[in-house]
């Protein structure tokens, strides 16, 4: 598909908006660059939603508009015009876009300010997010194992929700069931374990499928920083040099690994 007005705005809005996955898409074969850039426009427009305004009913509204658009492209039929709603229609596969339906009702979370109530629900708010993004991108390139794609993204997202522990705890959130040093090491841990066991079984993930998994390129280097020093997810001080970021991105482009 090639770039036109819409798909153009989408890498724009990632660009701006989320740095880090633009850099791995840029990074990513040219013939995958156009679903990475819808998904991840996409992903940005939900996490949004419930951000919209302070009136609730407005970001549950929000919310049920992209579960509408989900559930249009899942249904294969005419899916509304939307700068971002058009090309993803275009691009992902229907049977994949049920998954949207499933993001959106994870996203509730971030509308009001009730902790996770166990261990449970935060899995599943993290395999909702970052699991079921990076497995219709990954499904969208090629074949890939399920359960190994998720597990990475898990990983990932472990990674990433750690980086975002500042921001939301100034928003007034409650974002960790155990928000000590030793809660942290352990939930790094965990998402370490998770990533190490789906590389374990990296041959269920095709050659096509693996620039989905660029996005979590620097997953591994930030949960071990989080298992050494977890003081810096208070901080947000978890994060590589410019130079090192950069090198292992392009390190893990050119030989497939993730």
């Amino acid at each position: 598909m090639q770039f036109d007005s819409d798909l153009t705005a989408c890498a724009e809005l990632v660009q701006k908006s989320d740095p880090d996955r633009f850099l791995a898409t840029m990074a990513a074969p040219v013939q995958s660059r156009p679903l990475l850039f819808a998904l991840y426009a996409f992903n940005i427009e939900l996490a949004r939603a419930p951000r919209a305004s302070q009136e609730t009913m407005i970001c549950e509204m929000r919310l049920q508009w992209w579960r509408d658009a989900g559930a249009e492209i899942a249904g294969g039929g005419l899916v509304r015009r939307h700068y971002v709603a058009t090309p993803l229609g275009q691009l992902l596969k229907p049977d994949l876009a049920v998954c949207i339906d499933g993001i959106a009702e994870a996203r509730r979370w971030d509308i009001y300010k009730d902790p996770f109530e166990d261990e449970a629900e935060f899995d599943n708010y993290i395999d909702r997010t970052s699991g079921s993004l990076m497995w219709m991108a990954a499904a969208s390139l090629g074949q890939a194992d399920e359960a190994v794609v998720r597990g990475f993204a898990y990983g990932a997202g472990i990674a990433n929700w750690l980086r975002a522990i500042p921001d939301l705890t100034a928003e007034k959130r409650i974002p960790l069931l155990d928000g000590t040093m030793d809660g942290v090491k352990a939930l790094a841990c965990k998402g370490l374990d998770r990533l190490y066991n789906s590389r374990s079984n990296s041959g269920g993930v095709s050659k096509t499928s693996r620039a989905a998994l660029l996005a979590g390129w620097q997953a591994e280097a930030f949960l071990k920083q989080a298992i050494r020093e977890p003081e810096r997810v208070a901080t947000g001080a978890l994060g590589q040099s410019e130079f090192r970021r950069r090198t292992a991105l392009m390190w893990r482009a050119a030989t497939g690994r993730w």
